[in-house]
């Protein structure tokens, strides 16, 4: 993951996505960055199946694409809302400049760490990692480059 977030850009572009713009000029004009640097980012999250081009065509206009995000780009929000929940509290005092709710009960939305079961959030100091021994390993050389 940190390797397909590792560039600005495609930070901001699964964010904007969030935020509700497909297309290539707006991405370009609300993130602030240059067009070929857009162009590789969405290339680069087309690749990993983060987002997806869709078709569309305005009248009298030739076809283009447009930029959505996939389900397991969509998977990613709870990522992104922790991390502006962080920024919020660590670096705008208690209050960012946007809050998210949800759309049908009006309440704010938060990211929590919890059970299966509706237990209370869960604590850093009260999680444990095990690992999964069900599932193959992968080898340690295949996620990372090698070195010279």
């Amino acid at each position: 993951m940190l390797d397909l977030l590792s560039t600005k850009t495609a930070f901001l572009i699964i964010r904007e996505c969030f935020y509700g713009t497909s297309r290539f000029e707006d991405f370009v004009e609300r993130i602030g960055a240059s067009a070929p640097s857009v162009s590789r980012a969405l290339k680069q999250l087309e690749a990993a199946e983060i987002v997806m081009r869709v078709p569309y065509q305005e009248p009298g206009k030739r076809v283009q694409d447009e930029y959505r995000l996939t389900e397991a780009g969509q998977d990613l929000f709870p990522a992104l809302l922790s991390l502006v929940h962080w920024g919020d509290k660590h670096l705008q005092g208690g209050s960012g400049p946007l809050t998210f709710f949800d759309a049908d009960s009006g309440r704010p939305l938060r990211v929590d760490i919890a059970t299966e079961t509706a237990d209370p959030p869960a604590r850093p100091e009260n999680i444990e990692l095990r690992l999964n021994t069900h599932l193959r390993r992968r080898s340690s050389t295949a996620s990372r480059p090698r070195r010279k």
